[in-house]
């Protein structure tokens, strides 16, 4: 499909010459010996060699339209396009602006059926209370025994994954939460266990709010806090286990369901780049800026990871932007393959970060090779 797509973009580019200007040339150019190859009439050189596309020689002309009106105060090619070629191509354009952007986070979550975490919680109320009443009735010794079972079960707690304000919380219950081990109408809400990887654990923070999408109900999604996260590196996974509160009024959520859970973190306002726009070339992102007048210039980028924005009501797909571009810089968001295909069969500098382009030329012993880096 790749390789179907490249040979389209090379039939239209050759047929509609499209060409790249070129670097930092002068108007005394115009006066120079042009060479032009017969088959591809936009490769132009102002020597003789050979077409780095079919390896033809290139011939003598006159009159060749030289870029003397296009030339570029920073000595970088541009790539020229009439407008009624970039209507034919479907270019389209779009200013890159400061939004306001998420990334997104899923992973799968189980509601939790955890009789363990439910049996240490009954054990640490238990001491508790076993504490309150023995300082009443008996020798101080008894309240520090109770009082170190307590602690002991408090640090079991913990181990299991509930956060200190949890732990607190549960000295003022009179029982073990029971939906971790049944839903029924004493507990409202389910707990949703969820399984977050080493690379994303610092973004994620007690207090997000988290959707639940579950296979039982596609079309629903319950909402719910993350509470707490746990305390140790599952070292074969490389993750750490959260708990999420989600709201169970309907009694749908039931212990061991599965379900996807996606977090929204809020990155704030930063210069965003349409992912469309992006062109990565496995050493570089390149994005491609319209300079208007029809002369469009490729400008490597860096990029964050990729995140979301919210526009005209739907969710768009961003990078935020580290170095290279300007806010209100016109990039191409389609059509931007096109130019780039052109850009690298006439020696752009696209071509130049993709890796070494081989320009032949005729020397006075033969053939040599030329690279460009």
């Amino acid at each position: 499909m790749k390789s179907l797509r490249i040979l389209l973009a090379l039939l239209f580019i050759t047929g509609y010459g499209l060409r790249v200007t070129g670097y930092g040339l002068c108007a005394q150019h115009e006066h120079k010996k042009m060479y032009q190859c017969p088959m591809h009439p936009q490769v132009v050189s102002d020597k003789p060699g050979k077409c780095p596309i079919c390896g033809m020689n290139l011939s003598e002309v006159a009159g060749v339209e030289t870029p003397e009106a296009a030339v570029q105060t920073r000595g970088e090619p541009v790539v020229k396009i009439k407008e009624a070629q970039q209507e034919l191509i479907g270019i389209k354009t779009e200013p890159v602006l400061v939004r306001p952007l998420m990334r997104m986070v899923r992973t799968v979550a189980k509601i939790a059926y955890d009789p363990e975490l439910y049996k240490t919680q009954q054990e640490f109320i238990q001491a508790l209370k076993l504490r309150e009443e023995l300082k009443i009735s008996t020798t101080s010794e008894l309240v520090e025994r109770a009082g170190a079972l307590a602690e002991a079960a408090a640090l079991k707690l913990k181990l299991q994954g509930l956060s200190e304000e949890q732990i607190e919380e549960l000295k003022s219950k009179p029982a073990a939460d029971r939906s971790l081990i049944i839903s029924d109408s004493q507990s409202p809400y389910a707990w949703a266990y969820a399984v977050i990887y080493e690379y994303d654990i610092a973004e994620i923070k007690i207090g997000q709010r988290i959707t639940l999408k579950t296979l039982a109900y596609p079309n629903e999604e319950f909402s719910g806090t993350v509470k707490a996260i746990d305390s140790v590196l599952d070292p074969n996974s490389r993750s750490v286990r959260i708990r999420a509160l989600i709201g169970n009024p309907e009694l749908k959520l039931k212990p061991n369901m599965y379900g996807d859970v996606f977090i929204h973190i809020d990155l704030g306002e930063k210069l965003a780049l349409p992912r469309e726009a992006i062109l990565d070339t496995g050493m570089r992102k390149i994005a491609y800026i319209d300079l208007g007048k029809g002369e469009f210039k490729a400008q490597e980028v860096e990029v964050a990871p990729e995140a979301i924005a919210i526009v005209d009501n739907q969710e768009r797909k961003f990078f935020p932007v580290i170095k290279g571009l300007q806010e209100n810089n016109i990039v191409v968001t389609k059509g931007n393959f096109l130019i780039d295909s052109q850009s690298q069969l006439s020696g752009g500098m696209s071509a130049l970060w993709g890796g070494a382009t081989e320009i032949k030329q005729e020397g006075e012993t033969g053939v040599k090779t030329e690279h460009r880096h």
